[in-house]
């Protein structure tokens, strides 16, 4: 996941990486949802997936002032 990352980061692709942060959010909420099994060690990796994701989109992320709020949300 760094390495996906940190292409999308290379190549200034913040579109793909919102893409992806939001599929694993999506599998989050399915992990958590399961029953009759323990997604525990699931659940971290996908938490931990979703960290270095949000770290990309910060790199990402321009200076304060340089474009209104609503721009980059």
């Amino acid at each position: 996941m760094e390495m996906i990352v940190a292409g999308y980061v290379k190549v200034r692709d913040r579109r793909a990486l919102a893409d992806l942060l939001a599929h694993r959010r999506k599998v989050l909420g399915e992990l958590q949802a399961v029953s009759g099994i323990n997604p525990a060690n699931a659940v971290q990796d996908v938490q931990d997936e979703i960290a270095i994701i949000e770290t990309g989109l910060e790199e990402l992320k321009p200076p304060p002032g340089s474009l209104p709020e609503n721009e980059w949300s």
